[in-house]
């Protein structure tokens, strides 16, 4: 930027960089969405296509930005978790909100007509969004525990007030009905009186939708021969799972890895001057990093998923018994 008597301007500028060494979660809403919704005539208390749409949109945000590790989704919101080591933006709180709320929000003006091909887009969607750091890994999963529940306890009782309106009573007349009651009364007139047992009723809608990398194979078109080629890739996938209880995170242990950093700058020096490709340095640096740990942990499993500018290792279960000359330190537990 060029230099100019007005660029003291710049000062005004308030620093907004969140805490280093945190959970980064991006919760957007939906600005006005029961309006919207009516104006696009959605079905109550669930609509299917519109529900996609919103998963379709959390998977695209997912696509363009790989500092999101998981993203959790329910009626008109979606909550983006960004990994605790992540320096998008430097971690300001505005660049990074920005960005995510309005790929979300241009997605799904993009991916509007292929979840409503007969039904067009009345007005613009809005979607508000911030911005807030979780210390601990304990504090990200109660978080993310709070938005399940909160789909559970608002699906069953939207799922109840809608069938009361469907069943020729006014909302005025549901909302009364429904005041007061507990989960197991609103379950028992789900029942007895509309022959639903609400464990059927679809996961999407009881637990919301989870959208994280799974490995899977892609077929693409070799540049070189112009045939298929299969590949096996870590995609956004989207889920209707339980997130509450262990099996979920258990199962995934990379999602709340331990991240090491790895002082390569000499390494890094070396392999450059000997003219090796740089795709091969990560290869060199994982044989580095095995070879300096392993002594001290004979049950040492690597779980590489990428390589930042600052040299950040992603690794699941590791077991630090010693530190040698400091080439290696942990940066977070």
């Amino acid at each position: 930027m060029a230099k100019s008597k007005y660029e003291y301007v710049k000062q005004f500028e308030l620093d907004d960089s969140l805490l280093p060494n945190t959970w980064l979660v991006v919760r957007i809403d939906g600005r006005g969405f029961h309006k919207f919704a009516t104006a696009h005539g959605f079905t109550k208390p669930n609509d299917r296509p519109g529900l996609d749409l919103m998963n379709a949109c959390a998977v695209a945000v997912m696509k363009d930005i790989q500092d999101v590790v998981l993203a959790y989704g329910e009626s008109d919101e979606y909550s983006f978790v960004l990994h605790r080591s992540s320096n998008l933006y430097t971690r300001r709180a505005s660049k990074i909100a920005s960005t995510v709320v309005s790929l979300f929000a241009a997605s799904y003006v993009f991916l509007w007509s292929r979840h409503f091909p007969e039904k067009t887009l009345q007005y613009p969607p809005c979607f508000d969004a911030r911005v807030v750091c979780y210390p601990s890994d304990s504090n990200l999963r109660d978080y993310l525990c709070w938005r399940q529940a909160d789909c559970h306890i608002n699906n069953l009782y939207n799922t109840c007030f809608w069938e009361i309106v469907h069943s020729g009573r006014s909302e005025k007349e549901a909302e009364d009905e429904l005041r007061g009651t507990v989960a197991s009364e609103k379950n028992e007139m789900l029942f007895s009186r509309f022959g639903i047992n609400y464990n059927a009723v679809p996961e999407m809608f009881r637990k919301g939708s989870v959208v994280v990398r799974e490995e899977a194979e892609v077929t693409s078109l070799s540049a070189k021969t112009g045939l298929e080629v299969v590949r096996r890739k870590r995609i956004p996938t989207v889920l209707h799972v339980d997130i509450i209880g262990e099996e979920f995170w258990k199962s995934r242990p990379e999602l709340l890895e331990v991240v090491i950093m790895i002082n390569t700058d000499h390494i890094i020096n070396l392999i450059l001057n000997r003219d090796i490709e740089s795709f091969k340095i990560i290869e060199v640096l994982i044989d580095i990093f095995v070879k300096l740990w392993d002594p001290y942990s004979k049950s040492c499993r690597l779980s590489i998923l990428r390589m930042a500018k600052d040299s950040y290792f992603y690794v699941s279960e590791i077991t630090l018994q010693a530190v040698e000359e400091n080439i290696c330190y942990p940066l977070s537990v």
